[in-house]
């Protein structure tokens, strides 16, 4: 957990300033507290998408997915209402 934080940490700043980044939270599950999300706002799609491909994503997801105790899930949703 402690290394997964540092690295968000590090990167905070780096992904808020991406263009189309509008906003960036690291939540925690409130019934089992090892598990964090972390939910993002871009622009559009294409500006998440120029993420994505960027070494900033690439790095940092290099680092953070090897300390998942399970496989990693990644949802793209709109606001309904």
């Amino acid at each position: 957990m402690n290394a997964f934080l540092e690295i968000f940490e590090s990167a905070y700043p780096k992904i808020t300033a991406m263009p189309g980044c509008e906003s960036l939270q690291l939540l925690q599950d409130k019934i089992i507290p090892g598990i964090l999300f972390t939910f993002s706002r871009w622009k559009n799609e294409a500006s998440l998408e120029n993420y994505r491909q960027s070494e900033l994503f690439i790095e940092t997801w290099r680092k953070t997915k090897a300390l998942f105790d399970q496989k990693a899930e990644a949802w793209s949703v709109e606001e309904v209402k």
